[in-house]
């Protein structure tokens, strides 16, 4: 059942903002090893790959905030994988950045509710 669908039914936002980012954390997560353990050559230079790195190399690990938006996201979270963000950097910058995508989620649909 979709987030938004939960929220408004249930007229809550606690758990299901809590299970969302757990979720999505886990799934970045698995993503962040394929990229560390899968690299051995130079990244593509598709458009994607180029934008998320040049984040990455900007703004250091708080750019993992942004892991939650669609393509790029997961871009991100693969190069800071292949470039060997340290492991409870990368959780702790993806986790704020997905729980603040779903609490922004839930206050839209509760308000509109």
């Amino acid at each position: 059942m979709p987030f938004t669908l939960i929220v408004h039914q249930t007229q809550t936002w606690g758990v299901p903002v809590l299970v969302a980012t757990a979720g999505n954390t886990l799934g970045a997560c698995t993503s962040y090893w394929l990229g560390r353990g899968a690299v051995t050559a130079v990244p593509p230079s598709s458009p994607r790959v180029l934008r998320a790195g040049g984040l990455l190399r900007r703004y250091g690990a708080p750019a993992l905030l942004l892991t939650w938006v669609p393509l790029v996201g997961d871009v991100l979270v693969v190069l800071a994988g292949a470039a060997r963000v340290p492991f409870h950097t990368f959780v702790a910058w993806t986790t704020a950045g997905k729980a603040v995508r779903y609490l922004a989620l839930a206050a839209v649909v509760l308000a509109s509710s």
